[in-house]
């Protein structure tokens, strides 16, 4: 069985100690750190460039980081992505008219290839390219913004996506916090996206990783 694995988004962090926020998840235990990218096109939002990636790069060299690309024409920025210190880099199906070259450009710049679905588009649309990605992350809130409320009626989306390709991961993002947690992984996620559940809980961010570790667990 897989195991859960935690991935905390810089998103909901403190961007005035970055560094700093990224070492105290890194020592809590989390498995990755996701990096939201998004071009105020795509989504209404303008977040973090290569740059960003950098960064946390320098500060946790010894976790593999996710470059979540919510942009127009994604195919344009991998290859900045992967130079930057990407190990993961996810783009959205809805955001290409290529998505087969950008999955294989992915590849080819040296990171993992991933695939998004936002919550409206159904796991149909992956059939002709689940055999070129390990990794596919279901929106359970819309993206753009952190701190959304979880959208429920994406934890069938999730169990249909987990019964057509049950060697793939499934990452889920938005609104993951302890009583979400039980719902995805229970539909088959194993990689947990989590913002301000980590990153604002009220007790700290090992407070908030620990708490999502034991939802996890009361999952199985």
């Amino acid at each position: 069985m897989t195991p859960v694995r935690v991935v905390p988004s810089i998103l909901s962090a403190d961007l005035t100690c970055l560094g700093a926020q990224v070492r105290e998840a890194a020592a809590a235990g989390a498995d990755r750190i996701q990096v939201d990218v998004m071009d105020g096109h795509f989504v209404p939002n303008l977040t973090f460039g290569p740059d960003v990636v950098r960064a946390v790069r320098r500060a946790v060299p010894e976790l593999p980081i996710e470059a979540h690309l919510m942009v127009e024409r994604p195919e344009l920025f991998v290859e900045q992505f992967a130079e930057a210190g990407a190990d993961y880099v996810l783009v959205q199906v809805e955001s290409t008219t290529s998505l087969w070259r950008t999955i294989l450009a992915i590849s080819h710049a040296g990171a993992t290839p991933g695939v998004v679905l936002n919550p409206a588009t159904p796991v149909e649309m992956l059939s002709e390219v689940l055999g070129e990605v390990s990794l596919v992350n279901v929106m359970t809130v819309e993206p753009g913004f952190g701190g959304q409320a979880f959208i429920e009626a994406m934890v069938p989306k999730i169990a249909r996506l987990h019964a057509l390709a049950p060697a793939v991961e499934i990452e889920v993002d938005g609104g993951i916090d302890a009583r979400s947690t039980p719902l995805v992984v229970g539909a088959g996620a194993t990689l947990l996206v989590a913002g301000s559940s980590v990153f604002g809980h009220a007790e700290g961010v090992a407070a908030g990783i620990g708490a999502l570790r034991r939802a996890a667990g009361d999952a199985g």
